[in-house]
Protein backbone atom coordinates (compact mmCIF):
# COMPACT_ATOMS: atom_id res chain seq x y z
CA UNK A 1 0.00 0.00 0.00
CA UNK A 2 1.19 3.45 -0.84
CA UNK A 3 2.28 6.17 1.68
CA UNK A 4 -0.76 7.82 1.05
CA UNK A 5 -3.51 5.01 0.92
CA UNK A 6 -1.82 4.05 4.52
CA UNK A 7 -2.66 7.56 6.04
CA UNK A 8 -5.83 7.64 4.10
CA UNK A 9 -6.40 4.37 6.07
CA UNK A 10 -5.88 5.64 9.57
CA UNK A 11 -7.28 8.69 8.99
CA UNK A 12 -10.59 6.65 7.91
CA UNK A 13 -10.39 3.83 11.14
CA UNK A 14 -9.58 7.55 13.20
CA UNK A 15 -6.03 6.30 14.35
CA UNK A 16 -4.83 10.12 13.26
CA UNK A 17 -6.39 13.17 12.92
CA UNK A 18 -6.16 16.20 11.88
CA UNK A 19 -8.56 19.13 13.50
CA UNK A 20 -10.44 20.49 10.42
CA UNK A 21 -13.42 21.46 12.02
CA UNK A 22 -11.97 22.98 14.67
CA UNK A 23 -9.68 25.41 13.34
CA UNK A 24 -12.78 26.73 11.06
CA UNK A 25 -11.62 30.11 12.37
CA UNK A 26 -8.24 29.63 10.63
CA UNK A 27 -10.13 28.30 7.57
CA UNK A 28 -12.89 31.34 7.66
CA UNK A 29 -10.40 34.16 7.52
CA UNK A 30 -8.28 32.37 4.28
CA UNK A 31 -11.82 32.67 2.77
CA UNK A 32 -12.58 35.96 3.77
CA UNK A 33 -9.10 37.60 2.39
CA UNK A 34 -9.60 35.27 -0.58
CA UNK A 35 -13.22 37.07 -1.31
CA UNK A 36 -12.32 40.78 -0.81
CA UNK A 37 -8.87 40.69 -2.99
CA UNK A 38 -11.68 39.00 -5.62
CA UNK A 39 -13.74 41.53 -4.86
CA UNK A 40 -11.29 44.34 -5.23
CA UNK A 41 -10.04 42.99 -8.56
CA UNK A 42 -13.67 43.27 -9.71
CA UNK A 43 -14.67 46.40 -8.49
CA UNK A 44 -11.42 48.03 -9.24
CA UNK A 45 -10.61 46.41 -12.63
CA UNK A 46 -13.68 44.79 -13.81
CA UNK A 47 -14.44 41.64 -16.48
CA UNK A 48 -13.12 41.30 -19.67
CA UNK A 49 -16.19 41.00 -21.26
CA UNK A 50 -16.41 39.31 -24.33
CA UNK A 51 -18.42 40.56 -27.55
CA UNK A 52 -20.81 38.36 -27.27
CA UNK A 53 -22.06 40.51 -23.75
CA UNK A 54 -20.86 43.72 -24.52
CA UNK A 55 -21.98 43.56 -28.41
CA UNK A 56 -19.59 45.00 -31.21
CA UNK A 57 -17.70 43.36 -34.71
CA UNK A 58 -15.28 40.50 -34.97
CA UNK A 59 -12.85 40.39 -38.12
CA UNK A 60 -10.67 37.46 -38.95
CA UNK A 61 -7.43 37.14 -41.20
CA UNK A 62 -5.24 34.87 -42.20
CA UNK A 63 -1.63 36.14 -41.42
CA UNK A 64 1.97 35.23 -40.48
CA UNK A 65 2.07 35.87 -36.71
CA UNK A 66 5.17 37.90 -35.95
CA UNK A 67 6.20 40.11 -33.05
CA UNK A 68 4.67 43.02 -34.28
CA UNK A 69 1.34 41.66 -35.47
CA UNK A 70 -0.36 43.46 -32.72
CA UNK A 71 0.97 46.27 -33.00
CA UNK A 72 0.43 46.90 -36.71
CA UNK A 73 -3.10 45.98 -37.41
CA UNK A 74 -4.08 48.17 -34.23
CA UNK A 75 -2.10 51.28 -36.03
CA UNK A 76 -4.11 50.20 -39.24
CA UNK A 77 -7.49 49.75 -37.75
CA UNK A 78 -6.82 53.07 -35.96
CA UNK A 79 -5.88 54.93 -39.10
CA UNK A 80 -9.55 54.67 -40.56
CA UNK A 81 -10.75 56.98 -38.03
CA UNK A 82 -14.04 55.14 -37.42
CA UNK A 83 -16.63 56.75 -35.59
CA UNK A 84 -16.76 55.71 -32.01
CA UNK A 85 -13.97 53.15 -33.01
CA UNK A 86 -12.17 52.83 -29.35
CA UNK A 87 -9.14 50.62 -28.86
CA UNK A 88 -9.91 47.82 -30.84
CA UNK A 89 -8.66 44.67 -29.64
CA UNK A 90 -6.01 42.74 -31.60
CA UNK A 91 -5.09 39.20 -30.35
CA UNK A 92 -3.51 36.30 -32.56
CA UNK A 93 -4.87 32.66 -32.99
CA UNK A 94 -2.42 30.12 -33.54
CA UNK A 95 0.59 31.19 -35.94
CA UNK A 96 -1.55 31.95 -39.07
CA UNK A 97 -4.53 33.95 -38.01
CA UNK A 98 -5.63 37.45 -36.09
CA UNK A 99 -8.71 38.43 -34.66
CA UNK A 100 -9.34 42.06 -34.29
CA UNK A 101 -12.27 43.09 -32.14
CA UNK A 102 -14.35 46.79 -32.13
CA UNK A 103 -17.35 48.02 -30.60
CA UNK A 104 -20.50 48.41 -32.67
CA UNK A 105 -19.75 50.45 -36.28
CA UNK A 106 -22.46 51.29 -38.94
CA UNK A 107 -21.93 49.84 -42.27
CA UNK A 108 -19.75 52.18 -43.75
CA UNK A 109 -17.18 51.77 -40.76
CA UNK A 110 -17.33 48.08 -40.84
CA UNK A 111 -16.27 47.99 -44.66
CA UNK A 112 -13.58 50.85 -43.98
CA UNK A 113 -12.28 48.67 -41.09
CA UNK A 114 -12.56 45.71 -43.00
CA UNK A 115 -10.69 46.92 -45.95
CA UNK A 116 -7.74 47.88 -43.64
CA UNK A 117 -7.48 45.16 -42.09
CA UNK A 118 -7.23 42.79 -45.76
CA UNK A 119 -4.24 45.52 -46.83
CA UNK A 120 -2.40 44.89 -43.88
CA UNK A 121 -2.68 41.36 -44.10
CA UNK A 122 -2.05 41.20 -47.89
CA UNK A 123 -5.24 39.55 -48.71
CA UNK A 124 -8.41 40.64 -50.25
CA UNK A 125 -11.06 42.11 -47.84
CA UNK A 126 -13.24 39.50 -49.42
CA UNK A 127 -10.80 37.03 -47.17
CA UNK A 128 -11.41 38.81 -44.06
CA UNK A 129 -14.78 37.50 -42.29
CA UNK A 130 -16.65 39.91 -39.91
CA UNK A 131 -19.42 39.04 -37.40
CA UNK A 132 -21.59 41.74 -36.11
CA UNK A 133 -23.23 40.87 -32.83
CA UNK A 134 -25.65 43.71 -31.46
CA UNK A 135 -25.17 45.61 -27.66
CA UNK A 136 -28.95 44.64 -26.89
CA UNK A 137 -28.23 40.71 -27.78
CA UNK A 138 -25.15 41.10 -25.33
CA UNK A 139 -27.21 42.23 -22.74
CA UNK A 140 -29.49 39.79 -23.08
CA UNK A 141 -26.71 37.18 -23.08
CA UNK A 142 -25.29 38.32 -20.04
CA UNK A 143 -28.90 38.28 -18.34
CA UNK A 144 -29.50 34.90 -18.85
CA UNK A 145 -26.09 33.60 -18.00
CA UNK A 146 -26.83 35.70 -14.46
CA UNK A 147 -30.68 33.66 -14.32
CA UNK A 148 -29.46 30.34 -14.90
CA UNK A 149 -26.40 30.79 -11.89
CA UNK A 150 -29.59 31.78 -9.80
CA UNK A 151 -31.94 29.36 -11.15
CA UNK A 152 -29.02 26.35 -10.39
CA UNK A 153 -28.29 27.64 -6.87
CA UNK A 154 -32.22 27.92 -6.22
CA UNK A 155 -32.72 23.86 -7.52
CA UNK A 156 -28.99 22.93 -5.58
CA UNK A 157 -30.81 24.07 -2.05
CA UNK A 158 -33.87 22.76 -2.77
CA UNK A 159 -32.29 19.07 -3.46
CA UNK A 160 -29.83 18.93 -0.65
CA UNK A 161 -32.91 19.88 1.69
CA UNK A 162 -34.67 17.55 0.27
CA UNK A 163 -31.96 14.93 0.26
CA UNK A 164 -30.71 15.37 3.56
CA UNK A 165 -33.47 16.74 5.36
CA UNK A 166 -31.86 19.79 7.05
CA UNK A 167 -32.45 22.99 5.67
CA UNK A 168 -28.59 23.91 7.42
CA UNK A 169 -27.05 21.66 4.91
CA UNK A 170 -28.18 23.42 1.95
CA UNK A 171 -27.03 27.21 3.43
CA UNK A 172 -23.62 25.36 3.90
CA UNK A 173 -23.37 23.72 0.79
CA UNK A 174 -24.66 27.13 -1.24
CA UNK A 175 -22.65 29.42 0.78
CA UNK A 176 -19.80 27.30 -0.05
CA UNK A 177 -20.67 28.00 -3.76
CA UNK A 178 -21.14 31.28 -3.85
CA UNK A 179 -17.32 31.64 -2.11
CA UNK A 180 -16.12 29.30 -5.51
CA UNK A 181 -18.03 31.84 -7.52
CA UNK A 182 -16.41 34.55 -6.23
CA UNK A 183 -12.87 33.59 -6.25
CA UNK A 184 -13.00 31.96 -9.53
CA UNK A 185 -14.64 35.41 -10.99
CA UNK A 186 -12.52 37.40 -9.30
CA UNK A 187 -9.27 35.46 -10.92
CA UNK A 188 -10.81 36.40 -14.20
CA UNK A 189 -11.05 40.16 -13.50
CA UNK A 190 -7.14 40.26 -12.40
CA UNK A 191 -6.08 37.90 -14.53
CA UNK A 192 -7.46 39.68 -17.50
CA UNK A 193 -9.22 36.79 -19.49
CA UNK A 194 -12.48 37.76 -21.66
CA UNK A 195 -15.50 36.03 -20.23
CA UNK A 196 -17.66 34.43 -22.84
CA UNK A 197 -20.19 32.18 -23.04
CA UNK A 198 -17.81 29.26 -22.64
CA UNK A 199 -16.60 30.72 -19.51
CA UNK A 200 -20.19 30.98 -17.96
CA UNK A 201 -20.63 27.19 -19.04
CA UNK A 202 -16.95 26.36 -17.02
CA UNK A 203 -18.29 28.43 -13.88
CA UNK A 204 -22.06 26.21 -14.07
CA UNK A 205 -19.62 22.72 -14.61
CA UNK A 206 -17.12 23.58 -11.53
CA UNK A 207 -20.10 23.98 -8.93
CA UNK A 208 -21.66 20.85 -9.79
CA UNK A 209 -18.03 19.18 -9.25
CA UNK A 210 -17.55 21.48 -5.80
CA UNK A 211 -21.45 20.44 -4.87
CA UNK A 212 -20.58 16.41 -5.92
CA UNK A 213 -17.64 16.87 -3.55
CA UNK A 214 -19.26 18.72 -0.75
CA UNK A 215 -22.28 16.09 -0.75
CA UNK A 216 -20.03 13.38 -0.41
CA UNK A 217 -18.60 14.43 2.78
CA UNK A 218 -21.76 15.81 4.28
CA UNK A 219 -23.58 12.25 3.80
CA UNK A 220 -20.48 10.74 5.72
CA UNK A 221 -21.55 13.82 8.41
CA UNK A 222 -25.09 12.33 8.30
CA UNK A 223 -23.77 8.81 9.08
CA UNK A 224 -21.73 9.57 11.81
CA UNK A 225 -24.12 11.90 13.45
CA UNK A 226 -27.11 9.83 13.43
CA UNK A 227 -28.36 9.52 16.42
CA UNK A 228 -25.22 11.40 18.35
CA UNK A 229 -27.73 13.12 20.69
CA UNK A 230 -28.46 9.53 22.52
CA UNK A 231 -24.60 9.50 24.03
CA UNK A 232 -21.84 11.61 25.52
CA UNK A 233 -18.77 9.83 23.89
CA UNK A 234 -18.31 13.11 20.98
CA UNK A 235 -20.20 16.74 20.03
CA UNK A 236 -21.55 17.30 16.69
CA UNK A 237 -18.20 19.14 15.13
CA UNK A 238 -16.25 16.15 16.72
CA UNK A 239 -18.13 13.84 14.56
CA UNK A 240 -17.75 15.81 11.32
CA UNK A 241 -14.33 16.33 11.78
CA UNK A 242 -13.72 12.60 11.46
CA UNK A 243 -16.16 12.61 8.67
CA UNK A 244 -13.61 15.16 6.79
CA UNK A 245 -10.96 13.13 7.84
CA UNK A 246 -12.52 9.67 6.84
CA UNK A 247 -12.78 11.74 2.97
CA UNK A 248 -9.94 14.09 3.09
CA UNK A 249 -8.16 11.62 0.96
CA UNK A 250 -10.52 10.82 -1.36
CA UNK A 251 -11.20 14.40 -2.43
CA UNK A 252 -7.47 14.89 -2.48
CA UNK A 253 -7.01 12.37 -5.23
CA UNK A 254 -10.27 13.16 -7.33
CA UNK A 255 -9.15 16.74 -7.01
CA UNK A 256 -5.29 15.92 -8.81
CA UNK A 257 -6.80 13.40 -11.48
CA UNK A 258 -8.90 16.40 -12.18
CA UNK A 259 -6.71 19.03 -12.66
CA UNK A 260 -4.11 17.03 -14.52
CA UNK A 261 -6.13 16.65 -17.86
CA UNK A 262 -7.82 20.46 -17.11
CA UNK A 263 -4.18 22.29 -16.60
CA UNK A 264 -3.04 20.28 -19.91
CA UNK A 265 -5.68 21.84 -21.82
CA UNK A 266 -5.31 25.59 -20.23
CA UNK A 267 -1.47 25.31 -21.48
CA UNK A 268 -2.84 24.19 -24.80
CA UNK A 269 -5.53 26.88 -24.82
CA UNK A 270 -3.21 29.96 -23.56
CA UNK A 271 0.13 29.29 -25.50
CA UNK A 272 -0.85 27.04 -28.88
CA UNK A 273 -3.89 28.35 -29.39
CA UNK A 274 -3.49 32.39 -27.40
CA UNK A 275 -7.66 32.70 -27.55
CA UNK A 276 -10.68 30.74 -28.23
CA UNK A 277 -13.34 28.55 -26.04
CA UNK A 278 -10.16 26.42 -24.72
CA UNK A 279 -8.50 28.61 -22.73
CA UNK A 280 -11.89 30.72 -21.43
CA UNK A 281 -13.21 27.33 -20.41
CA UNK A 282 -10.29 25.49 -19.06
CA UNK A 283 -9.45 28.49 -16.87
CA UNK A 284 -12.79 28.65 -15.37
CA UNK A 285 -12.48 24.76 -14.70
CA UNK A 286 -9.11 24.61 -13.40
CA UNK A 287 -9.49 27.48 -10.82
CA UNK A 288 -13.06 26.31 -9.60
CA UNK A 289 -12.19 22.64 -9.13
CA UNK A 290 -9.30 23.91 -7.03
CA UNK A 291 -11.34 26.39 -5.09
CA UNK A 292 -13.66 23.68 -5.37
CA UNK A 293 -12.10 20.87 -3.49
CA UNK A 294 -10.69 23.86 -0.69
CA UNK A 295 -14.29 24.75 0.07
CA UNK A 296 -15.51 21.43 0.33
CA UNK A 297 -12.52 20.15 3.30
CA UNK A 298 -12.55 23.17 4.60
CA UNK A 299 -15.36 25.44 4.39
CA UNK A 300 -18.62 23.50 3.92
CA UNK A 301 -18.53 21.04 6.73
CA UNK A 302 -17.37 24.04 8.92
CA UNK A 303 -20.34 25.71 8.37
CA UNK A 304 -22.77 22.89 9.12
CA UNK A 305 -21.12 22.42 12.69
CA UNK A 306 -21.26 25.70 13.08
CA UNK A 307 -24.74 25.84 12.22
CA UNK A 308 -25.56 22.81 13.76
CA UNK A 309 -23.60 23.63 17.35
CA UNK A 310 -26.26 26.42 17.79
CA UNK A 311 -29.16 24.55 18.67
CA UNK A 312 -30.14 23.05 22.18
CA UNK A 313 -30.04 19.56 21.20
CA UNK A 314 -26.33 20.16 20.47
CA UNK A 315 -25.67 22.93 23.18
CA UNK A 316 -26.66 19.76 26.00
CA UNK A 317 -24.82 17.22 24.15
CA UNK A 318 -21.49 19.50 24.10
CA UNK A 319 -22.11 20.34 28.07
CA UNK A 320 -22.44 16.29 28.39
CA UNK A 321 -19.07 15.53 26.57
CA UNK A 322 -17.37 18.02 28.28
CA UNK A 323 -18.60 16.90 31.90
CA UNK A 324 -17.71 13.51 30.89
CA UNK A 325 -14.31 14.42 29.69
CA UNK A 326 -13.54 16.45 32.49
CA UNK A 327 -14.68 13.57 34.99
CA UNK A 328 -12.27 10.95 33.20
CA UNK A 329 -9.24 13.68 32.90
CA UNK A 330 -9.88 14.08 37.13
CA UNK A 331 -10.10 10.52 37.60
CA UNK A 332 -6.82 9.56 35.63
CA UNK A 333 -5.24 12.09 37.67
CA UNK A 334 -6.21 11.12 41.45
CA UNK A 335 -3.97 8.84 43.13
CA UNK A 336 -5.47 5.64 44.19
CA UNK A 337 -5.27 5.36 48.17
CA UNK A 338 -4.07 2.73 50.13
CA UNK A 339 -5.27 0.48 52.67
CA UNK A 340 -5.63 1.59 56.22
CA UNK A 341 -3.22 -0.72 58.36
CA UNK A 342 -1.70 -2.40 55.52
CA UNK A 343 1.99 -3.43 55.73
CA UNK A 344 5.20 -3.54 53.43
CA UNK A 345 3.05 -6.69 51.62
CA UNK A 346 -0.27 -5.15 51.54
CA UNK A 347 -2.19 -7.63 54.20
CA UNK A 348 -2.78 -7.88 58.26
CA UNK A 349 -1.49 -10.78 59.94
CA UNK A 350 -4.04 -12.73 61.76
CA UNK A 351 -3.34 -12.99 65.45
CA UNK A 352 -1.32 -16.56 66.87
CA UNK A 353 -4.03 -19.52 67.27
CA UNK A 354 -7.20 -17.90 65.36
CA UNK A 355 -9.11 -20.30 62.84
CA UNK A 356 -8.07 -19.65 59.42
CA UNK A 357 -11.09 -18.49 57.48
CA UNK A 358 -11.30 -19.21 53.55
CA UNK A 359 -13.66 -17.28 50.92
CA UNK A 360 -14.91 -20.31 49.25
CA UNK A 361 -17.94 -20.98 47.22
CA UNK A 362 -20.02 -23.72 48.53
CA UNK A 363 -21.06 -26.20 46.50
CA UNK A 364 -24.43 -26.45 48.69
CA UNK A 365 -27.29 -24.63 48.34
CA UNK A 366 -28.85 -22.45 50.58
CA UNK A 367 -24.81 -21.00 51.78
CA UNK A 368 -24.29 -17.30 49.74
CA UNK A 369 -21.32 -17.71 47.00
CA UNK A 370 -18.28 -15.88 48.47
CA UNK A 371 -19.58 -16.26 52.28
CA UNK A 372 -16.82 -17.36 54.67
CA UNK A 373 -16.53 -20.36 56.33
CA UNK A 374 -14.43 -22.11 59.03
CA UNK A 375 -12.19 -24.54 57.88
CA UNK A 376 -12.47 -27.98 59.82
CA UNK A 377 -8.87 -28.72 59.72
CA UNK A 378 -6.46 -27.81 62.34
CA UNK A 379 -4.55 -24.51 61.85
CA UNK A 380 -0.97 -24.85 62.91
CA UNK A 381 -0.02 -22.55 66.49
CA UNK A 382 2.71 -20.54 66.28
CA UNK A 383 5.52 -19.78 68.92
CA UNK A 384 7.15 -17.02 70.40
CA UNK A 385 9.06 -16.74 67.40
CA UNK A 386 6.72 -17.14 64.99
CA UNK A 387 7.81 -20.66 64.02
CA UNK A 388 4.74 -22.84 62.93
CA UNK A 389 4.59 -25.91 65.78
CA UNK A 390 3.94 -29.70 64.70
CA UNK A 391 0.35 -31.00 65.81
CA UNK A 392 -0.24 -33.70 68.08
CA UNK A 393 -2.33 -36.68 67.22
CA UNK A 394 -4.57 -37.37 69.81
CA UNK A 395 -3.92 -39.69 73.27
CA UNK A 396 -6.09 -42.48 72.06
CA UNK A 397 -5.00 -42.36 68.39
CA UNK A 398 -1.33 -42.50 69.31
CA UNK A 399 0.68 -46.12 68.36
CA UNK A 400 -2.38 -47.24 66.22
Amino acid sequence: MSKLGTIGAKLHRGEISYDFVGKRKLWFTVSLVLVAISLLGLFARGLALGIEFKGGVEYQANVKVTDSTVDDFSNAVKATNAEDLGDPVVTTIGTDKVRVQTRPLSQDDITKVRAAIAQEAGVQPNQVSNSQIGASWGDQIANKAIWALVVFLFLVFLVIWAYFREPKASMAAIIALVHDVLITIGVYALVGFDVTPATVIGVLTILGYSLYDTVVVFDKVRENTRGITGSNRQTYSDAANLAVNQTVVRSINTTLIALMPVGSILVVGTVVLGTGPLKDLSLALFVGIAIGAYSSVFIAPALLAAFKEREPGMQALRRRVMARRAQTAGSAGTPVPALAGAGATGATAAPAGATRVQDVRPKSKGVTAGTPVASNRPVKSTGAAGRPQPTRKPRSKRGK
